[in-house]
């Protein structure tokens, strides 16, 4: 899932490549990615891009005052080109779910929003403010936006794992399951540690991991065209996908811990004391 450094990146892309042209037309092959119907998409034919930006994993295509919000949840991307097809698309044929021209259809440039799979999760929104989105309205501060402080505070009494309380987009907006695996191991902490408990010292290691991981990701990222953006991610991650390989920093077997639909990975010497942390039927720390 493209979390906020990717969507600051493509919002980057945007920003250098959209602004300043007008959209031309919009093609929609599913309806279903549509989860507004007023205004119509059509509304946006003819409206200059004047800006676009990112509330935490939504990314903000600023149309003259009216914006194309796009969550690209799992699997959706955003893929440029400087010359898109003039024909349609067909509706329901391939992983194509909207197309936006940025100038005559044939000639000028523009992106298609895609979504690989049978699982869709893909969604547009069409707005005149972002705030009418409900994901937006329900999202916590900016992750980035956190000094050490204001963290402290919002971890403050909570009962959760610092895994799940990371990736709550209602506390803190942009962090996903790939880069709380990252900022944790950086930071030296288990996944399965209380987040409310944590000492001094450890909030002290979060903050600067949390910066530090989503930065270096953001520098790393931006500038990057949407083709390459997802190999870029994957060659900045130290454990998670890294299941079975060496830790970078210890040499200790990287592990995983799966759930239902999602998995974590970490490094029983950098974050647990060496113990293997239990799967999710024992809910604890193997004794």
């Amino acid at each position: 899932m493209p979390e906020l450094p990717e969507v600051e990146a493509l919002a980057h892309h945007l920003r250098e490549h959209a602004v300043g042209r007008t959209v031309a037309r919009v093609d929609v092959a599913s309806l279903s990615v549509l989860k507004t119907a007023s205004p119509p998409w059509t509304d946006l034919h003819g409206r200059e891009v004047t800006g676009a930006g990112r509330h935490g994993k939504h990314l903000d295509l600023d149309c003259d005052g009216l914006h194309l919000i796009v969550h690209l949840a799992r699997a959706g991307w955003l893929r440029w080109a400087n010359t898109l097809s003039a024909a349609p698309p067909k509706p329901g044929k391939g992983p194509l779910a909207l197309r936006v021209h940025l100038g005559p259809p044939g000639e000028g440039p523009g992106f298609d929003l895609t979504e690989a799979g049978t699982k869709k999760g893909l969604a547009v929104w069409i707005v005149k403010d972002p705030a009418e989105v409900p994901s937006i309205a329900r999202l916590g501060p900016d992750a980035l936006s956190l000094d050490r402080d204001a963290l402290a505070e919002l971890f403050k009494g909570r009962t959760e794992r610092l895994k799940t309380a990371l990736t709550d987009q209602t506390l803190m907006a942009g962090v996903g399951n790939a880069y709380s695996d990252e900022i944790m191991h950086t930071a030296q902490l288990s996944p399965y540690a209380t987040a409310g408990k944590l000492d001094d010292n450890a909030l002290d290691r979060l903050h600067a991991a949390l910066h530090s991981v989503l930065t270096d990701a953001v520098t790393r990222s931006v500038g990057q065209g949407s083709a390459t953006l997802k190999g870029e991610k994957r060659s900045g991650l130290r454990v998670h996908a890294r299941t079975g390989l060496p830790c970078p920093v210890c040499g200790d077997t990287v592990r995983e811990v799966s759930f239902a639909d999602t998995s974590l990975q970490y490094c029983p010497t950098c974050q647990t004391g060496g113990k293997p942390l239990a799967d999710r039927r024992m809910s604890k720390l193997l004794r």
